[in-house]
């Protein structure tokens, strides 16, 4: 499922610069221009991280973090004292980043804030298509046909099949799957991604990877 990840900010271009940051990688965007606005707008949808300014007309971001549960929240401000930092940290906030802030530094650090929110349900039966991934007993059936994966294979397949439209980063998968199986490396992930769309093809003749040029990979739609 496509992850969401509000933005709390005034300044219109930090904010147009963080959209498309973020949608280049994937995410969806709510935005919020004030800190009235965005209690109301995280009263309507809950987001899956919030990236919150400090200074904001009307509630300030200290207030909109008060009134913020089970979110993780990435405090991005100019402001430098440590005390700061320390007391938004101790209010809630899962990290900060001084402005201004380094695009990929701020991935990973969302990447890390989303990973600390995420829980794994060892039950989960994901289904795409004749595709079928058992999580608890590490099975995957294509076309009925049980196929035998490494365990890298099976957690790049399960983070596929967990975002079934979406095209994946080769800098995301290789963060995501690290939970599962940290052995894997920017030079061996496109033999592995190999591997697996040969074994899933030996099965029943499909394609079930599509490479989507210039971004990563993704779930091949089923072809009627």
């Amino acid at each position: 499922m496509m992850k969401t990840i509000a933005i709390i900010d005034d300044d219109v271009h930090i904010g147009n610069v963080l959209t498309k940051i973020l949608e280049n990688e994937g995410y969806g965007v709510m935005r919020a221009y004030s800190g009235t606005e965005a209690l109301y707008l995280l009263s309507r949808k809950k987001p899956d991280l919030i990236l919150l300014d400090l200074m904001l007309p009307g509630l300030s971001g200290e207030e909109v973090l008060s009134h913020v549960k089970n979110i993780p929240v990435i405090v991005l401000s100019a402001k430098v004292d440590v005390q700061d930092k320390v007391n938004l940290l101790l209010g809630g906030a899962v990290d900060y980043m001084t402005k201004p802030f380094d695009p990929d530094e701020l991935l990973a650090r969302i990447i890390v804030g989303l990973r600390k929110t995420e829980i794994a349900d060892d039950s989960t039966v994901l289904v795409a298509d004749d595709l079928t991934l058992d999580v608890s007993l590490q099975e995957v059936t294509a076309g009925n046909r049980l196929v035998k994966l490494t365990r890298t294979e099976f957690a790049i397949l399960k983070l596929l099949m967990m975002n079934p439209k979406r095209a994946i980063s080769k800098s995301v998968l290789l963060d995501r799957i690290s939970i599962d199986t940290p052995d894997c490396t920017e030079r061996s992930l496109k033999q592995h991604i190999s591997n697996l769309r040969r074994k899933l093809q030996e099965a029943t003749g499909g394609d079930y990877i599509e490479t989507v040029w210039g971004i990563g990979f993704k779930l091949a739609e089923k072809k009627s």
